[in-house]
């Protein structure tokens, strides 16, 4: 059930489908960005969701998926291909430039449900890419 979960989750990440995503988490996910505040409810996880599918169009790929034994926590590891569409305050102007980086997440689970998600990437990988 747990991993059937996270692939519903990457799914609807790459079909960009907000609404999917959300039908994957409980409704007070903890949502732990790589830098950034940490976002508590849905609530705040669907307004993450609508502004990332502005400011960037992104697909994963070689996702690897990894549960623990009790199916009550688990990790993620793919390659992020993205392109910066609209600039995000305090990063470098967007002008539609592609990136290619290698990241994970984290994840706890409850009731077949995502309670966290903490997401980790090299930022500053990201700024060298978006910067050429």
């Amino acid at each position: 059930m747990s991993r059937d979960t996270l692939i519903a989750y990457y799914a609807a990440f790459n079909a960009a489908d907000p609404l999917a995503m959300l039908a994957c988490v409980t409704p007070n996910i903890e949502h732990r960005v790589n830098e950034g505040a940490v976002r508590h409810g849905a609530d705040l996880f669907a307004q993450f969701c609508a502004h990332m599918g502005v400011s960037y169009r992104e697909r994963l790929t070689d996702i690897e998926i990894f549960i623990n034994t009790t199916g009550t926590r688990a990790a993620a590891e793919f390659v992020v291909h993205g392109e910066y569409l609209k600039t995000d305050p305090g990063l470098p102007q967007a002008n539609g430039q592609k990136y290619i980086l290698p990241a994970g997440s984290f994840f706890d689970l409850k009731d077949g449900k995502i309670s966290r998600i903490t997401t980790f990437y090299n930022l500053n990988d990201w700024i060298a890419q978006v910067s050429t």
